[in-house]
């Protein structure tokens, strides 16, 4: 049982109070992958970037609670502006999403007028009021596909996402060059290494990584695609995950018979040269269940945005969710 101490020193029943509140404010409780274990088994859908998308847009729910990080409540809220969206922790951020300030990105796209803006849904509200669609890793390669192939595209943030759909597609693409600072660290020894002591283990890494990581993968996607490839693959099988270790939950439970590798950081300095630890995302992790009951009984803190931006914002989502 979760309990939290209040300042009166009466003990609350975490879980008990959450399905209470969720009851009385007809809330529905979304969930990333990449959140804490406890977070992921009080929600009512768990899902990648795409499928939470798609539950906010579809939603009954007066309220969303967004278990996750800024841009995926702010995508919620685009697509649900009468509805009120929560997140617990309002400094969940991105690092990704950071690495494309909205200006900066505005100035870039005005460079290149004759370009088609893509922009990964792991990006601010505000840039994605600058572009034309929107991508997930789940249908950035089916969304590009769908583009006139003589159009010039300008695709955004993640470089390293940018290059895989390269690759894939045969497309050529200006490439905004941010990343994400979990997925660009991983160590190519230590995963070489891993994979010499576990011969037959099946390598699962995510778009997000760099090339040099991803030519050694076994299945490259996102984490809907990683966890479906746990799901039909050798349930007694041993899977190297090279992704924000937060999968591991769900993939335990769809294989308990499973082992489950998690591949490690790169870090100059460090007596061994990588951490397991470093390839947690420090923001997802924010989220905790204390804090999701708090802001479910205070109904704060939650997400607003301009209306401008809402309108403008919307129509790069809604064109990526009609593509697929």
């Amino acid at each position: 049982m979760s309990l939290l101490t209040t300042s009166a020193s009466q003990p609350v029943d975490l879980i008990a109070e959450i399905d209470r509140l969720r009851t009385e404010m007809n809330a529905t409780i979304l969930a990333h992958y990449y959140q804490v274990d406890e977070v992921q088994d009080v929600a009512d859908f768990i899902g990648d970037s795409l499928d939470l998308s798609r539950r906010a847009a579809e939603t009954d729910a007066e309220v969303i609670v967004f278990c996750g990080v800024h841009f995926m409540a702010e995508t919620a809220k685009i697509l649900s502006p009468q509805k009120t969206v929560l997140l617990p922790d309002l400094n969940a951020g991105c690092s990704l999403a950071d690495s494309a300030p909205a200006d900066e990105f505005a100035e870039f796209v005005q460079q290149h007028p004759d370009h088609t803006v893509v922009n990964y849904v792991n990006s601010s509200a505000a840039v994605k009021a600058l572009t034309d669609y929107c991508v997930t890793s789940s249908n950035a390669l089916q969304v590009i596909n769908s583009l006139p192939a003589d159009k010039p595209i300008i695709f955004g943030p993640d470089r390293f996402l940018g290059d895989w759909v390269i690759q894939e597609s045969g497309r050529d693409m200006l490439l905004w060059q941010g990343s994400c600072e979990v997925h660009e660290i991983f160590s190519e020894q230590a995963i070489c290494d891993m994979q010499q002591q576990h011969p037959g283990c099946v390598t699962l890494v995510h778009p997000e990584c760099p090339r040099q990581i991803r030519v050694h993968a076994d299945v490259v996607g996102s984490t809907k695609i990683l966890l479906a490839a746990v799901e039909n693959g050798d349930p007694e099988g041993t899977y190297l995950v090279v992704t924000e270790p937060g999968i591991i939950h769900k993939m335990q439970q769809a294989a308990p018979k499973a082992t489950f590798l998690m591949a490690p950081a790169e870090v100059s300095g460090s007596a061994e040269g990588s951490c397991i630890s470093c390839n947690t995302c420090p923001h997802m992790r924010l989220n905790t269940l204390e804090k999701l009951y708090a802001c479910m009984r205070d109904q704060t803190p939650a997400i607003e945005l301009p209306e401008d931006i809402i309108t403008r914002a919307r129509l790069p989502i809604e064109r990526m969710l009609a593509v697929g």
